[in-house]
C-alpha cells in the first residue's frame, strides 16, 4: 500500500462525512430520550434507612456521609426490655466524588437507595455537589416504577412458603369454625 492510497482513503472518508447531514441534539431545548432505568443520581427513601452504614462502608470513593444517634425506646410490654434504635441525623452524597458505580444501591438490604434518571444538577461551585438528605429524598419521587414481573417466571420461594402457611392457617381456622358450629348445634 502506497502513501497515496492511504491519503486517498482518508480524503474519501472526509468527503463522505462532510456530505452527510449532522445529527446534533440541541440539548437544552430538546430533552434526550433516556433508556428505561437509566442511572442519573441516587435517591434516598429515608423511611427504609436503618443507618446500617453498609452503603458508606462499601462505597469505593467514600462519598457517602452518614451521621446518626441512638434513641432508647421504652418496653412495649410490662417487664420487657427497653430497645435502642439508630436515628438518621445526616445522609449526604458528594457527587463530585461519586463514580456512579451503584454499589451502594446494590448493597442496601432495606431498599433505601434507588437510581433516579435525573441528570441535570450541574453547578459551577464544586461544594454544591454534596447533596443532603432533603435533596436526595426529593429525587426519590423521580424514580420510575420497577419493571413488571415476568408472568412466566417461577414464583419466589419466600412468597410460595408464605402462601402455603397462610392457606394452612385458613384451613385450621375453618376446621375450628366447623367444630364450633357442630358442638353448638348438636345439643
Amino acid at each position: 500500500m502506497s502513501l497515496g492510497s492511504g491519503l486517498a482513503k482518508g480524503l474519501a472518508i472526509t468527503l463522505r462525512t462532510m456530505t452527510r447531514r449532522a445529527v446534533t441534539a440541541q440539548y437544552p431545548e430538546s430533552q434526550p430520550e433516556l433508556p428505561p432505568r437509566s442511572r442519573g443520581v441516587i435517591g434516598l427513601f429515608e423511611e427504609n434507612c436503618t443507618v446500617c452504614m453498609l452503603c458508606a462502608r462499601e462505597c469505593p470513593d467514600w462519598c457517602i456521609y452518614i451521621d446518626s444517634h441512638k434513641e432508647t425506646l421504652p418496653a412495649t410490654t410490662p417487664g420487657g426490655r427497653d430497645r435502642s434504635r439508630n436515628v438518621l441525623d445526616r445522609f449526604a452524597i458528594d457527587f463530585s466524588l461519586c463514580m456512579y458505580c451503584g454499589i451502594c444501591v446494590e448493597v442496601c438490604p432495606f431498599d433505601a437507595l434507588f437510581w433516579s434518571p435525573e441528570f441535570e444538577y450541574a453547578t459551577t461551585d464544586i461544594s454544591e455537589l454534596t447533596h443532603e438528605r432533603d435533596k436526595l429524598r426529593a429525587w426519590m419521587w423521580t424514580v420510575p416504577e420497577p419493571p413488571p414481573l415476568d408472568p412466566a417466571a417461577e414464583e419466589p420461594k419466600e412468597i410460595a412458603a408464605a402462601r402455603k402457611s397462610a392457606e394452612k392457617a385458613a384451613e385450621k381456622a375453618a376446621e375450628k369454625a366447623v367444630e364450633a358450629d357442630g358442638g353448638e348445634g348438636g345439643g
